[in-house]
């Protein structure tokens, strides 16, 4: 099936693109939203023009769309995105929010669509497992729970981090993958990725109980 995949270029949208090649469908474009405001109900905002180099890197064409982020009104920006493109299907990242899976699931419907999710239901930790033993390079670039703080901004998310975070699930009720907005975070590799993306200025933002890493510069360099 021609799908085109919606990403962010965090971690989950870019394991979904991966699940997806690797179920058969053919991956044409990747779509990303590019919200006005950092409080967008859908889409991520730290970061979210790198998504140039993710694309670049995964050798897929990009196509942008801005939005306002206002509640609802970024789902009819995201509908307006997607409609005329040439394809079958469109690829999404959501693991359990029921927010973001049905309204991307009605857009699709009214377009004569389908919705795939991959990750969908998927238990989090074992599928934090499964990302990082299936070779994807990914760091923190924002938190917003209690639990966190500035360490975790720009560290990558790999077996010690994913030992952490099952501890902050113990106490804080923490949801490892993050679904629940607790923390975002950036692609640097991929295993579909060509080249990879290294940040050279990063900047963080700390708020006192939240806060993000701004990554105010990165290039495109050759896998090591």
């Amino acid at each position: 099936m021609r799908v085109a995949a919606l990403c962010s270029g965090g971690k989950d949208s870019a394991y979904s693109l991966w699940l997806a090649l690797k179920q058969g469908h053919k991956v044409v474009r990747v779509v990303a939203m590019l919200p006005e405001r950092e409080d967008s109900w859908m889409f991520h905002y730290p970061n979210i023009r790198l998504i140039d180099l993710f694309a670049e890197c995964a050798g897929l064409p990009l196509l942008k769309a801005e939005t306002s982020g206002v509640k609802e009104e970024e789902l009819h920006d995201l509908e307006c995105a997607l409609r005329g493109l040439d394809v079958e299907g469109v690829v999404s990242g959501a693991i359990s929010s029921n927010y973001q899976k049905n309204r991307i699931d009605s857009i699709c419907k009214g377009l004569g669509l389908a919705s795939i999710a991959p990750l969908w239901e998927r238990a989090p930790a074992e599928l934090m497992h499964e990302i990082v033993n299936s070779g994807f390079k990914a760091i923190v670039t924002s938190v917003a729970a209690q639990g966190f703080d500035e360490s975790w901004l720009g560290r990558e998310i790999d077996g010690s981090a994913l030992r952490d975070l099952t501890e902050l699930g113990r106490k804080y009720r923490v949801n490892p993958s993050g679904e629940g907005g607790e923390y975002e975070s950036l692609v640097l590799d991929a295993p579909f990725f060509s080249k990879r993306i290294k940040p050279i200025k990063t900047k963080r933002v700390w708020r006192g109980t939240n806060g993000y890493l701004l990554v105010e510069r990165a290039e495109i360099v050759e896998k090591r």
